[in-house]
């Protein structure tokens, strides 16, 4: 009954943009595509159907009241940016599959484990250092590193009730924290990452490849990573210390796993090689998808994968179909003008201020709308390429406004406990109260927000990019 509702809804809302009076500045065509994106978008927020089925109707919707040709609706789908995201989905399922994720988690840990500070550093470096290979946060977060944590707080002493300050608590918001700094910090970290990269594309015409992302990403990432912990431990210290049999227990787990298997060593020739071709990209030519393709085959020729492994990666298919509906909406509201008339119109009424102004406001307005949104990827769909646009009708530096939106894009995730794919996982181990999670995620987000635009700021103008 509450599909239908939320369904019935939905439609009434299209039908009734549809037959509004738009405005003349844009065309006909134009306002009913928006009709369409905006029932969509409330769709992807009440959820009455899974998020491909809503975007996939969204476009078929298109296609039926003529709005788009069939070949402009189903263009999306061709899009290299998908294609590389469904091949980082392969890399990360070999990660799994093999227990490479899990062998390099405990081993961190084993060379750091000592106190439960440094057993939160151990945490994020794992999440930063899977992250390249791994868009799913959840998979990343709660498939992996979640377990670990979990194990690592009952060896503690430490459960959901009245024993979880010990450690569990602390341990539980160091990896939900920290993953939303590792989302940000490469185009394949995150499924909405290569969304982002899709529409700042067909918006703003900005191109930003694997390696501008991580570049832009490094150093402002680094700093969080190394703040982040530190001061979660400060405002919500665990209430053991001390952990000596940390890294004892880590190699237990090493020696549990025993040596390096020929899967694993062919996973890690996999990795590196990815990650140094994704980096080189400007200089040897070849696109970045081109080296997720090349990655899975290795992986399907050596035995990592089987072919059964590709096709039952249900993740991948899901986002191929989400997200290439979803370019196809957002890049046909920008070529028939809808995008860039609503951000003059929206820029018209910020007049007199300056660009820099003008980013700050949105940023904030962005990342808090967070609170009404229980999808990264909806919230990017609703909002990133017209706040852009408004951004950069103010005179923002495109490329600047492209990677600013991005990154945030990914920091707005904690304020909630529903505001990302691992929340339910993380939240639902019962370690932290609903009051702790939102105190917690929005004085930590401020502080990320703070990092990004100080220090960010100053690298991203050693690089040029304002």
């Amino acid at each position: 009954m509450k599909k239908f509702i939320k369904s019935t809804f939905v439609i009434a809302v299209c039908i009734a943009v549809w037959f509004l009076p738009h405005p003349s500045a844009i065309s006909s065509q134009a306002w009913q595509l928006f009709a369409i994106v905006l029932a969509t978008i409330l769709g992807l927020i009440l959820q009455p159907l899974p998020i491909g089925a809503v975007a996939f109707l969204g476009v078929t919707v298109t296609i039926l009241t003529g709005v788009m040709k069939p070949v402009e609706a189903l263009n999306g789908y061709a899009s290299t940016t998908i294609w590389l995201i469904v091949c980082a989905f392969m890399i990360a399922r070999g990660f799994i599959k093999t227990g490479l994720g899990r062998r390099i988690a405990y081993k961190i840990i084993s060379l750091l484990g000592d106190s439960t500070l440094k057993l939160g550093y151990s945490i994020v470096i794992s999440d930063a250092i899977i992250s390249p290979a791994m868009p799913s946060s959840g998979a990343r977060a709660g498939g992996i590193l979640f377990p670990i944590v979990k194990a690592l707080s009952s060896a503690l002493g430490s459960e959901p009730g009245e024993s979880r300050k010990r450690a569990g608590a602390f341990f539980m918001q160091t990896l939900w924290q920290g993953n939303a700094i590792t989302n940000g910090m490469f185009l394949t970290s995150m499924a909405g990452n290569p969304l982002i990269a899709s529409l700042a594309l067909a918006t703003f015409g900005a191109e930003i490849s694997w390696s501008l992302w991580a570049v832009g990403a490094i150093v402002p990432a680094i700093f969080s990573l190394l703040v982040i912990p530190f001061i979660l431990y400060k405002i919500y210290p665990p209430d053991i210390k001390s952990y000596p049999q940390g890294k004892e227990i880590a190699k237990k787990e090493l020696a549990n796993l025993g040596a390096l298997k020929f899967d694993e060593i062919v996973m890690i020739c996999v990795f590196v090689g990815a990650l140094v071709l994704w980096a080189s990209g400007s200089l040897t030519g070849i696109n970045a998808t081109t080296v997720g393709m090349i990655a899975v085959c290795v992986m399907l020729v050596f035995g990592v994968l089987k072919w059964e492994d590709f096709t039952k990666e249900k993740g991948a298919w899901d986002t191929l179909i989400w997200m290439g509906s979803l370019i196809t909406l957002a890049g046909g509201l920008s070529k028939l003008g809808f995008v860039s008339w609503f951000a003059q119109w929206i820029s018209s009424m910020m007049s007199g201020l300056s660009w820099s102004v003008v980013m700050g406001i949105l940023i904030l307005i962005y990342v808090f709308t967070h609170y009404f949104f229980a999808s990264l990827t909806a919230h990017i769909t609703a909002m990133y390429a017209t706040f852009g646009a408004v951004a950069i009708a103010a005179g923002a530096p495109v490329m600047f406004v492209a990677l600013v939106f991005a990154y945030a894009s990914n920091l707005m995730m904690p304020v909630t406990h529903y505001g990302g794919a691992p929340a339910p996982i993380i939240f639902g181990a019962n370690y932290n109260t609903q009051n702790e999670w939102w105190r917690f995620g929005f004085i930590l987000t401020l502080i990320n927000l703070a990092i990004w635009i100080v220090v960010g700021g100053i690298w991203w103008k050693v690089l040029g990019l304002w």
